[in-house]
């Protein structure tokens, strides 16, 4: 469950997005440049509501002459405040600066958004042609000279500027963004840099690519019925149309999720069909073909370890860290050691368990279908009992939505009106407690070939004050889409997922902030995961449980008695879940923890070194994500960063303490909540705005009794 993965073309150095590069394009004729503007919707912002983009009249075609123009555009608007004769002033620098870029911003967040959820090969290579651009573009702001200087002279004279505390902090964060840019490399340096930029930001997307590529590509393609025994006649009808899909009658297909353990892995009794499945995803990017991605792994290792040595730092994880609430490698190794034996030893308990039900040893693959039998026999029930009471429309009307208005006073209403991108993608209207609209939302939740795995949220239009514009945000699952007809029934996974990814919705629609820098979900990775994991609460809340987790032809409540096991099932399996996890966290730090010097020769070799020197190598807890297909940790957005789950976790599980304590689901909780943290986005410090909330710095003892995990 991952925060919002918007499409960061450039994000080799993990900046907002709001510079350039290239020179100025060729002149054209007005009149030719004037019609080409004229017939491009991304030229201006849209007259749909909040900025709603245009849909319906966005084709492919239209995003490459857009980011050229815009790009241009751009460069005009920072040349002027680099070169503006006047002193600099805080408005005519750092306030210029931004209000800029705003056709650039338009343009990558729609196709950045586009790209996630609903590619194709032309959306794909306009990505490639752009990833090395929009990195030197943003180069050509952070290394210009000129606006450094004027952002310098600034800064050293903040304590003068009589600022509020906002603007001192956009002050502070845009001093430290140009240093980190490299500010004050040597021109040699500098051009070195901007290669290395170029150079990242398109292997970056060549990860990316490949993995969705090779996802598809290594489906299981299975020849009968008999081979999908276990699953739903559903499931099984639903294998058959996707099959039918790729062209091949007769045979069923079950496509390839994101994450190494599939979701078939729990119901399918023939072992060899669940090996194959297993078997599967975890070659992917790494067994030959076109899409193998150990050499881009390999690439993008060195390049960023250069390019954080080039900047001052030991290694890239020093690099990204300093930014993020753990500051240092030092601070998450610390954590995630401390964790990695009480969680594996748990799972070698778990593994003895389930061992006991098979009658002998059992695989990686046998693994989640023993854990059903093991729960069912330890709390007499299964997951499949569950399914009927999760019906996907009232899981986000009653459940989701109905928390939201209980604990925030929001109402939602659907509207038809608005273009979508995809048929299956619903848009509601968002309004406050007085009735005034405060946001709008997209749910796009089921499962296409042409989106990213996992789940994420993103947002076409940020609040801002100084821009006047109210959020538009969009919620992204992958549920796998029913046959025509039946009904959309959930996993307990998928229903935490719901809640867990409209926390981050409710972190963007309650932001209140001036400036965009600041916006919504602009915090650190380390923290930007903990409202929307605090948000996972309400899921088997009573009152809200009550309120959607009824049986989908009944109508009847979940029993007391299957939700009380429910319940006291809570910590099963906690150590495998924690192994998993902590293992792609030990990972993605240990390939970004190296020295130029240090990349190995063999990827997956490199892998198994390292989980076995952090004492997570359990051949039956594969990691969440191996190395080939970790799109978190290396196409950008959580490199060197797939720790933060954990460390905001620690923050979630004592703000949980918090609302029991203080009645949970009352507007007076939800309203200190949103208050002094959700409303403030990026602000100020991060673990301050914890404090202003919590009264106190977080406390791990919720944390360890939530994983089953005893504390050292």
């Amino acid at each position: 469950m991952s925060h919002p993965r918007m499409l960061v073309l450039a994000a080799s150095l993990g900046l907002a997005l709001t510079s350039m590069t290239h020179a100025a394009p060729a002149t054209k004729p007005a009149a030719a440049t004037a019609a080409a503007a004229a017939a491009n919707p991304l030229f201006k912002a849209s007259t749909l509501p909040l900025q709603y983009p245009a849909f319906d009249q966005i084709k492919d075609e239209h995003f490459a002459p857009a980011f050229k123009a815009a790009m241009a555009e751009n460069l005009k608007e920072i040349a002027a405040i680099a070169n503006n004769p006047q002193p600099a002033t805080f408005d005519n620098t750092i306030v210029a600066m931004e209000r800029s870029g705003e056709m650039l911003h338009r343009v990558q967040t729609i196709f950045g958004n586009l790209q996630g959820a609903n590619t194709n090969d032309t959306l794909d290579e306009i990505s490639r042609t752009m990833s090395p651009k929009l990195a030197a573009h943003s180069d050509a702001i952070f290394l210009n000279a000129k606006l450094f200087q004027r952002v310098q002279s600034l800064y050293a004279q903040r304590d003068k500027l009589g600022l509020d505390a906002e603007s001192a902090h956009l002050l502070e964060r845009y001093h430290t963004d140009f240093l980190r840019s490299g500010a004050q490399l040597s021109a040699a340096q500098k051009a070195k840099l901007k290669t290395l930029n170029a150079q990242i930001a398109s292997l970056q997307t060549t990860f990316d690519q490949n993995v969705l590529k090779e996802t598809n590509a290594s489906s299981l393609v299975l020849d009968s019925r008999a081979d999908l025994a276990g699953l739903s006649e559903a499931a099984i009808d639903a294998a058959a149309a996707e099959a039918k899909s790729r062209k091949l009658p007769g045979k069923f297909v079950l496509p390839l999720m994101n994450t190494t353990s599939q979701p078939a892995l729990g119901e399918l009794t023939n072992a060899a069909i669940r090996a194959r499945l297993l078997k599967a995803s975890m070659e992917r990017g790494s067994h030959g073909g076109k899409y193998d991605n150990r050499e881009v792994v390999r690439k993008l290792a060195k390049l960023r370890a250069e390019q954080a040595v080039l900047l001052g730092y030991a290694d890239f994880a020093s690099y990204s860290l300093e930014e993020e609430t753990a500051k240092n490698p030092a601070a998450v190794n610390k954590l995630l050691s401390e964790l990695a034996k009480p969680a594996a030893d748990n799972a070698r308990r778990e593994a003895a368990d389930l061992q006991a039900v098979a009658g002998g040893k059992i695989a990686a693959s046998d693994w989640d279908f023993y854990t059903d039998k093991v729960r069912a026999q330890r709390f007499a029930f299964d997951e499949k009992q569950l399914k009927p009471y999760f019906e996907l429309d009232s899981v986000l009307i009653n459940g989701v939505f109905y928390a939201a208005g209980k604990l925030y006073g929001l109402s939602f209403k659907e509207r038809k009106d608005l273009p979508v991108y995809n048929p299956d993608v619903r848009v509601f209207d968002v309004f406050d407690a007085d009735g005034k609209q405060l946001a709008i939302f997209l749910a796009d939740m089921y499962a296409r070939s042409n989106k990213q795995g996992g789940a994420w949220m993103n947002e076409y239009v940020s609040q801002s004050k100084l821009n006047g514009t109210l959020p538009v945000v969009a919620n992204h699952l992958n549920i796998p889409k029913p046959p025509a007809g039946e009904p959309t029934l959930l996993t307990v996974d998928e229903v935490k997922t719901a809640f867990h990814e409209f926390g981050h919705a409710l972190h963007g629609m309650f932001s209140n902030v001036t400036y965009p820098r600041f916006s919504g979900t602009s915090v650190p990775r380390d923290f930007v995961e903990y409202p929307s994991q605090v948000n996972e609460m309400w899921m088997d809340w009573p009152e809200v449980l009550a309120n959607y987790a009824k049986h989908y032809k009944t109508g009847e409540p979940m029993p007391k008695e299957l939700l009380d096991k429910v319940r006291a099932s809570k910590k099963f399996n906690q150590g495998f879940a924690t192994t998993e996890y902590l293992a792609a966290s030990l990972l993605d730090q240990r390939w970004h923890q190296i020295k130029p010097a240090q990349v190995p020769a063999d990827v997956l070799g490199f892998e198994a070194a390292a989980l076995k020197e952090a004492g997570v190598d359990l051949a039956e807890v594969p990691p969440r994500y191996r190395t080939t297909y970790f799109n978190h940790s290396f196409a950008g957005g959580y490199s060197a960063g797939y720790y933060a789950y954990l460390w905001s976790e620690k923050l979630d599980a004592d703000t949980v303490e918090w609302f029991k304590e203080n009645g949970g689901l009352q507007r007076k909780n939800g309203d200190w909540f949103r208050q002094t943290l959700l409303s403030r986005g990026g602000t100020a410090d991060a673990l301050q705005l914890f404090r202003d909330f919590r009264g106190r710095d977080a406390e791990i003892t919720p944390l360890l009794e939530r994983r089953g995990l005893n504390a050292k």
